[in-house]
């Protein structure tokens, strides 16, 4: 048996139970006590007779130089042992080293990943909505399975930690109506040197019209005060790329094709180029009524190349007047075996390949009986652009009570490839990516659903749906007019459980969805916040302070607020929101980095009061930015016209002059006002906002704008609504234009 310490080392020595009373004969103090007693030593003389005569033999049996040489190849061949003893035990060691090694990295927790601080408890708060949990001092939990509660705060030190895996298989969702994080509490997902692996899902719900409304924050939030920690740190993903190729509406370069008729009688034929997926012929030959239709369908079919697909259809009646030269050109360079018994009214379609023989061909027949075919005589056969975009080519013909109908289809089939400009490996198949629109209308962007794709390259996906709109790919005299492509999906997300409809006081006269999402709002002194690759969707509601990512007068958040670790939201996915995508608001400091805003109400990235410094926006993507109702500057003409409770009596305002629709109208607007705005109003600044230099602005990139790529004004008007000035407040500043 082998014995252990506590701490599971081998003890150096097995001391004996009893005492000096049950010693083995071979004990020595300090060394391991042997297994069996030693062999029985010889006596001296008869070891020494040995020995004697041994050498005695020895001297007899050789002479002087051949002692010498059989003792130097014993010394040699002892050499040799040691040196093989020496390597096997060496060998053996570092094997033995590197599995306890290997061992003990599988099972040693990692120090960088919060879920294994081996501190932490299992927690399983069950799924109860009215509970409302409390983790304070003490409470170090690790969240390891589905819970719903009514809410939870964490304070006084309580910390909550997101259980992972580390084959990423774990799948935990927490619904709640709020999440509060203040006086030294935290909330972990994931951390900026380990990362969540698996999937981790915090649902906010409750609807506008019920549950309790929290001070500063309402309802449906994740606040963090003072003393507060939030760290969420998904999966690392290339946030958005660019086309490298033009995506065509239909996925193909020439579009999709679709042809059906009714009684077009003869063989209806189309020719189309292998390479591209192009119609090159549309042909009719009555070769039912005239011969001469098939001596000229016979003509057609010799002088088209190899290599050409050849798609035909029936329509009516085709055999009456086909001729037998006619038939065996169809059967030598299509392969057809139906076509020699073709008889009258029989719909029949073919899909081949010119000069492919019969193993490139694909046809159907059905016969005419009671004035039907029943059912579709339907040749498809499948083939690859030059590009590598699959497409199959559909011929059929039918006849259903007594109308004889014939078509053909062109069309991709599994799926659309997309030629992107980075590495997009990161991107798996069931993932949502989003194409930015390269029209006038940003209503032009569209969503595909990512594909398993194993012939793909690491710049190139496969998406399920069929774009409906022109995506350009490409460098046109020196303009970039090459589409954004983003990532939707992430493994952390955070989102709004929504009705589904409108409901209540949420500006359902213009809005007919529910619009009362999540928010995310950190304020100041917090202890430390970083967000990275994360999901936030339905978030946002249309009420002032309600943003899906908010820094509420949080002043200083780098180096010179006391943050040895800047604050920073990176590679965040903000879309399908209803207000705004990430405002900052009298914070300085902040980066804003690699991060996608799509399908949100009013102004996406919104900087609040024209006192926020130092805030760094890189490489970010925002697209498909709708009107909302918050500001006067956020809203369309009819919201523009129709609020009017913040304007002076009975004034009506104008949307060229008090809104003009800047969100749709302008994917960048600065604005340099003449005094601070909203809750920093009456600050006296070192600097006026107006007198600020514009800062460095490098490399963006603005298309699909009503109006204007960038704007740059003097201000708003702030001054509330009065009898001399009945415009609302945060309106635009015409006479400052």
């Amino acid at each position: 048996m082998h014995a252990t310490d506590s701490r599971g080392h081998s003890p150096a020595f097995l001391q004996p139970q009893n005492g000096n009373s049950h010693r083995s004969s071979g004990y020595v103090p300090g060394k391991v006590v042997p297994l069996r007693p030693p062999p029985p030593p010889k006596s001296q003389a008869s070891a020494k007779f040995t020995s004697i005569r041994q050498e005695a033999r020895a001297t007899f049996a050789f002479s002087s130089e051949e002692q010498q040489a059989q003792r130097e190849s014993r010394k040699q061949k002892r050499h040799k042992n040691t040196f093989i003893c020496f390597a096997i035990t060496s060998f053996s060691f570092f094997v033995a080293l590197a599995v306890i090694l290997g061992i003990s990295s599988k099972y040693a927790p990692d120090e960088n990943c919060p879920d294994q601080n081996p501190r932490l408890r299992n927690w399983d708060p069950g799924q109860d909505s009215s509970k409302q949990v409390v983790i304070k001092e003490g409470d170090i939990f690790r969240l390891t399975s589905d819970a719903t509660v009514n809410s939870i705060v964490i304070q006084d030190g309580g910390l909550l930690v997101f259980g992972d895996s580390k084959d990423g298989s774990r799948n935990i969702t927490l619904r709640t109506r709020y999440i509060l994080i203040k006086d030294g509490g935290a909330l972990h997902i994931g951390a900026e040197k380990c990362r969540y692996k698996s999937k981790a899902t915090v649902v906010l719900y409750g609807k506008s019209d019920e549950g309790e409304s929290m001070p500063t924050f309402g309802k449906k939030f994740i606040g963090v005060e003072a003393g507060g920690t939030l760290e969420l740190h998904g999966a690392q993903k290339v946030s958005w790329t660019l086309l490298v190729r033009t995506l065509h509406s239909s996925g193909l370069i020439f579009g999709s094709y679709a042809f059906e008729k009714n009684f077009l009688r003869g063989l209806n034929v189309r020719v189309i180029d292998q390479d591209t997926a192009k119609i090159l012929e549309i042909e009719r030959f009555d070769t039912h009524e005239y011969h001469n239709e098939s001596r000229r369908l016979q003509e057609f079919l010799r002088v088209q190349d190899p290599g050409r697909i050849v798609a035909i259809a029936v329509g009516d009646s085709a055999a009456k007047s086909l001729l037998q030269g006619t038939i065996q050109m169809i059967q030598d360079r299509l392969g057809s075996k139906l076509i020699q018994g073709l008889g009258y009214r029989q719909a029949w379609a073919l899909v081949g390949v010119i000069d492919g023989g019969s193993t490139s061909c694909n046809e159907s027949v059905r016969n005419y009986e009671n004035h039907s075919s029943g059912g579709k005589a339907l040749a498809q056969r499948e083939f690859y652009t030059v590009d590598g975009q699959k497409f199959a080519v559909t011929a059929y013909s039918e006849w259903i009570e007594g109308v004889s109908l014939s078509g053909f289809w062109v069309e991709v089939v599994d799926g659309v490839k997309l030629h992107l400009l980075d590495d997009v490996s990161s991107w798996k198949p069931g993932d949502q990516i989003v194409v930015a629109s390269t029209d006038y209308s940003m209503y032009q962007a569209e969503e595909f659903t990512l594909l398993p794709c194993p012939e793909c390259s690491r710049f190139q996906v496969k998406v399920k749906e069929t774009p409906k709109f022109l995506h350009m790919g490409e460098i046109v005299d020196g303009v970039d007019m090459r589409a954004e492509v983003g990532i939707l999906t992430r493994n952390v997300v955070i989102q709004g459980e929504m009705e589904d409809s409108c409901y209540g006081e949420n500006q359902c006269q213009f809005f007919d969805y529910d619009t009362f999402g999540g928010h995310v709002m950190i304020k100041k002194n917090f202890t430390s916040v970083h967000l990275s690759h994360v999901e936030l969707k339905h978030m946002g509601q249309q009420h002032l302070g309600r943003y899906p990512v908010h820094f509420h007068l949080c002043g200083d958040v780098d180096y010179k607020g006391g943050y040895r670790h800047a604050t920073f939201v990176d590679g965040l996915s903000i879309h399908h929101s209803f207000s705004r995508c990430i405002t900052v608001h009298g914070t300085n400091g902040l980066l804003i980095k690699d991060t996608i805003g799509f399908d949100t109400l009013g102004h996406c990235f919104f900087l609040e009061d024209g006192i926020e410094q130092r805030n760094t926006l890189f490489h970010n993507l925002g697209l498909l930015t709708k009107p909302g109702t918050l500001l006067p500057t956020d809203r369309n003409n009819s919201m523009c016209t129709t609020m009017r409770e913040k304007v002076f009596g009975n004034y009506v305002p104008v949307p060229a002059t008090d809104c003009i629709k800047t969100v749709l109208d302008a994917g960048i607007w600065y604005l340099f006002h003449k005094e601070p705005t909203g809750e920093s109003s009456g600050l006296q600044l070192l600097a006026k906002p107006e007198l600020t230099p514009l800062g460095i602005f490098y490399n963006n990139r603005v298309h699909s704008n009503f109006k204007a790529g960038l704007f740059i004004d003097k201000g708003v008007k702030t001054t509330n609504a009065s009898a001399a000035d009945p415009r609302e407040y945060l309106c635009l500043d015409n006479s400052a234009r």
